[in-house]
């Protein structure tokens, strides 16, 4: 910070030691110096540096739409500074700055150890800062002070055991139509764990079932959720951040996804350990349904900031734990690796034949989940039968009636 000569000094800023430093963690020294320089003679009476950090909200809620502010600080720390190394006392006790020199003190501190800091923040509502100010008072004239902010990344590590588990759930929902009920669609979804970091492959395992009369179509997008808090009420923002879509499922179809990938994007990490703040992500898989609510089923997601290091990441424990949340969300294995009967041919003609007369064409956009997506075109679809093939057998003809072997002379 340059000063003008009317307030005798020509130079008060705050360094730190590592300029390109992008960001500290807990534990972590932040050290820097205080330099002064006068354009004429300055008396001064003390030099101070502080540092803090702290998480603030401020949003406006309730029935009255008034202000809602919090605090809750993470950091203190205050250091007064010796001048009397490098500068010498008048009759007064004032310290005398000479113009024409640069004056420097050091200075550190030692960030809190891990749990008691948060990582720096900034959203809509609320941020959470870190900054360190050099503090300057004079005799007769108001404290002069300038200040950096430093920014705070306290790892998150994705090879813990509870993100190396895989997470599963299903969901059904049954459709009306004019309040006539119209068949049901459900989704059973699955991931091979919780953690993840940028750039990483989230592979998703789902089936979903279609037994109502409308074109339905699967799709999945990693969302984020960004939480406020202040004075007891709550601000959410929702965002979808990367999506993915799956084929249209006809009436009466199901489709399956097996290791359908969708990448994470640059992202923040997840904001865990704030009390007025917090930042978390899901994987929301939903059916686009025409005229219907959406069926959306979320597998919470992490995302950290070390990256899976592919060692050990699978136990004998989190086998079974997969286990039984594959069978909590309907046998999800099951259908994915065992084998199936052969279908019946004769069957064909029903199987490939729409069961209503009436099916609804789906819109083919990708909308935002606000959207209301209403109504549909219809089409007859014509009762085509197939002739069917011959019947099938196990027994191979081959071994019971041999072919004639011809000798050629």
């Amino acid at each position: 910070m340059v000063l003008s000569a009317g307030n005798k000094l020509r130079l008060f800023q705050l360094l730190f030691s590592d300029p390109g430093r992008s960001f500290y963690s807990s534990g972590d020294k932040v050290s820097g110096t205080v330099q002064l320089e006068a354009a004429q003679p300055c008396r001064v009476i003390g030099l101070r540096v502080t540092a803090a950090g702290c998480a603030r909200v401020e949003h406006r809620g309730g029935k009255n739409r008034r202000s809602r502010r919090q605090e809750v600080e993470y950091l203190k720390y205050e250091e007064e500074l010796r001048l009397e190394e490098l500068l010498s006392k008048d009759s007064d006790g004032c310290f005398l700055l000479q113009p024409g020199k640069t004056y420097s003190w050091k200075f550190g501190f030692e960030l809190p150890p891990p749990g008691r800091l948060v990582s720096s923040y900034k959203g809509k509502f609320g941020s959470v800062r870190y900054y360190a100010r050099a503090v300057l008072e004079r005799p007769s004239q108001q404290a002069s002070q300038c200040e950096q902010e430093f920014e705070v990344e306290e790892p998150l590590d994705v090879n813990q055991p509870d993100l190396l588990a895989p997470s599963a759930a299903s969901k059904q929902q049954k459709i009306t139509c004019m309040f006539i009920p119209d068949g049901q669609v459900s989704i059973s979804a699955q991931i091979d764990k919780k953690g993840f970091c940028e750039g990483e492959d989230i592979t998703i395992n789902a089936k979903f079932e279609n037994t109502c009369s409308r074109i339905v179509v699967p799709k999945a997008a990693i969302i984020s959720r960004h939480t406020y808090l202040a004075d007891g009420y709550a601000k959410v923002q929702r965002q979808k951040l990367s999506a993915v879509r799956g084929n249209h499922i006809i009436s009466g179809m199901c489709d399956m996804w097996q290791g359908k990938a969708i990448r994470v994007p640059k992202l923040k990490p997840s904001l865990l350990g704030c009390d007025i703040i917090k930042v978390d992500y899901a994987l929301m898989i939903y059916l686009h349904i025409p005229g219907s609510e959406k069926l959306i089923l979320e597998l919470p997601i992490v995302i950290g900031t070390i990256p899976f290091s592919g060692v050990g990441s699978r136990t004998n424990s989190m086998s079974s734990q997969a286990r039984s949340l594959g069978s909590q969300a309907g046998s999800m294995s099951s259908w994915a690796s065992l084998p199936s009967a052969p279908p019946s041919y004769s069957n064909i003609h029903r199987d490939m034949r729409v069961d209503g007369p009436r099916t609804p064409l789906l819109y083919d956009y990708d909308g935002g989940e606000d959207d209301n997506d209403e109504g549909g075109l219809f089409m007859s679809a014509p009762e085509t039968y197939y002739t069917p093939p011959p019947a099938y057998s196990e027994v191979d003809q081959d071994s019971v009636n041999p072919p004639q072997v011809l000798q050629a002379f």
